[in-house]
């Protein structure tokens, strides 16, 4: 089926992850232009821009707002952006327990990096285009023992989404912003958390008692991305999770 994503420069935040990787490579089969960012993980950024044939690749920390600056000034035009990075501290730490660093730092690696994503792909969108935002179900459900993420993630997919929807179209009348909320997912992130003993617990609420890979999630990215197959949703949430229902409180 036709995206019409081909020829459509897009930019991958957290390009160097699991999920990233996966998206870079989703858009580039469909003939896309895609533009590799990463920030720790440059040697992996490198084989998947030479994988890609060639790819671009940038380099910045998105909690910065002077890197996040010179990512889009390198990156040029863009007509789409996968706004994929974040990270999840795997330590579960009550709210009472919780230190102010690790609240500031995982809200900043995730949702004051997903804020000025946005605003620099926003400010040099010149025509229609599309921004994909990747959050979480934790975002849907919280996350006990990790209050902060949880909190970030609920943010883009509340409040941040349901805005950016309603005012980029005044600068761009057809732009589409939408977002992805992954469950658990097989990746470098969740290393040591999915154990076949561990899907067995964490999927109790799921109607698909298996948890997803990067590919499952790229593939929704593409398609929210796609001026074809969505043309006409902006504002949604697309939930890659098995059906997942909530989260288990008891053992």
């Amino acid at each position: 089926m036709e995206t019409g994503l081909a020829g459509k420069r897009v930019l991958v935040t957290g390009a160097s992850g699991g999920i990233g990787s996966a998206c870079a490579r989703a858009f580039g089969a469909e003939r896309a232009e895609v533009v590799v960012h990463y920030h720790r993980g440059r040697d992996r950024a490198e084989a998947l821009a030479a994988e890609l044939g060639g790819a671009q690749i940038v380099g910045a920390d998105l909690t910065r707002e002077d890197d996040v600056d010179r990512l889009f000034a390198q990156a040029g035009r863009l007509e789409v952006c996968a706004a994929v990075a974040g990270t999840w501290p795997s330590e579960d730490v009550p709210v009472w327990e919780l230190p102010l660093e690790r609240w500031q730092d995982t809200l900043g690696a995730n949702l004051t990096a997903t804020f000025l994503t946005a605003r620099g792909f926003l400010r040099q969108l010149e025509r229609d285009g599309a921004l994909v935002l990747v959050s979480s179900t934790a975002g849907l459900f919280g996350e006990a023992g990790h209050a902060d993420y949880a909190a970030a993630k609920s943010a883009i997919l509340g409040g941040l989404l349901l805005s950016l929807k309603n005012e980029v179209v005044r600068k761009a009348p057809r732009a589409r912003v939408n977002a992805v909320a992954p469950g658990w997912t097989e990746s470098a992130m969740t290393r040591g958390h999915v154990s076949e003993e561990q899907v067995q617990r964490i999927s109790r609420t799921m109607a698909l008692r298996k948890i997803a890979q990067p590919e499952d999630v790229a593939r929704q990215v593409v398609v929210l991305a796609s001026p074809e197959l969505s043309g006409h949703v902006t504002g949604q949430v697309v939930t890659v999770a098995g059906g997942m229902e909530g989260r288990v409180v008891h053992d």
